[in-house]
């Protein structure tokens, strides 16, 4: 599986090509203008500089063939880029088919929240599909304006509360394609990531049946982990399927071990991070709604050891 390049120069998708290559056409259209005004600027500037002694020149009235000439041509290019525009407008924003979204995308203050209605899933700031099928997503937010935007695949679009704004994902090719959040929406808004990973059907499907299931049993140290879970204030945050919890303010746990990274993208998963993070949330990340709970090394550790097994 290949890396993203996170580059609207290198879409992946026919909705990412036609913006790219809109753009494309309309850079080169204002390139050229900018040479023809440039150099003529430049002529003039080189062939009817003043110089000492010349009488002043001619004064003309107007010139009635080179006005129609000099806004006809502006008319055509604009006619020309409007149809364009329009073209485009429609390879990157077809129309949805009936039958409801694929994924709903919610944007929290500072991570998204991913869950498919048809399938019946629950993940964080990781999406998931396969290669070469449209996938309709619907977005919205529960706090403020955030504005969602993957460059390889697609358009922006800004998340309104209840207004189920929609936006198509696809990926051609497999490969991890990275996102973010566009519109500044608080103190950790540069770390608001998201990660599209496009995969083969088999590996999709895969995948999804692993985040299907509950959490599986634990013992030892981590199932001290889990008594802590369900006796601290994390259940008030955080749900896990076949365990309990409330979503409501931070990510479904019940596969968080299986996921990339932690804290919208910010950290890597590895032990070390998550102790880190469980440790003190907010010197990790300043304003995120985990509070710094002074938990104790014993209780970092257990709660460390459970969440690891909730692959």
């Amino acid at each position: 599986m290949t890396g993203s390049s996170g580059s609207i120069f290198s879409p992946v998708s026919p909705e990412a090509h036609a913006i790219t290559s809109l753009f494309i056409i309309t850079l080169c259209i204002c390139a050229v203008i900018f040479a023809v005004v440039a150099g003529l600027v430049g002529y003039s500037l080189a062939r009817y500089r003043w110089r000492k002694g010349d009488p002043d020149p001619a004064q003309v009235a107007g010139n009635k063939r080179m006005e129609i000439v000099w806004t006809a041509i502006p008319f055509v290019i604009v006619l020309a880029l409007f149809g364009l525009t329009v073209r485009a407008m429609e390879q990157a924003d077809p129309a949805p088919p009936p039958g409801g979204p694929d994924l709903d995308v919610i944007g929290h203050q500072w991570w998204w929240e991913v869950r498919s209605p048809k399938l019946g899933y629950v993940t964080a700031n990781e999406i998931h599909i396969p290669v070469g099928k449209d996938f309709l997503v619907r977005l919205d937010t529960t706090d403020v304006l955030h504005e969602f935007w993957v460059p390889q695949l697609g358009r922006k679009m800004t998340t309104l509360p209840g207004a189920g704004n929609e936006i198509w994902l696809r990926a051609d090719e497999p490969g991890i394609y990275e996102g973010a959040c566009t519109e500044f929406c608080g103190t950790e808004h540069a770390w608001m990531r998201v990660e599209v990973i496009a995969e083969s059907q088999e590996k999709y499907l895969a995948w999804v049946h692993e985040q299907q299931q509950a959490a599986l049993p634990v013992q030892g140290e981590a199932a001290r982990g889990r008594e802590d879970f369900l006796t601290m204030t994390c259940v008030n945050c955080h749900a896990i399927k076949g365990v309990g919890g409330t979503e409501n303010a931070g990510p479904d746990l019940t596969h968080v071990a299986s996921r990339r990274y932690l804290a919208g993208r910010l950290l890597p998963n590895t032990p070390a991070n998550l102790r880190r993070w469980l440790t003190n949330p907010q010197a990790v990340k300043q304003g995120a709604l985990m509070p710094n709970f002074k938990l104790t090394p014993a209780q970092v550790g257990d709660l460390a050891a459970y969440f690891e097994a909730l692959k």
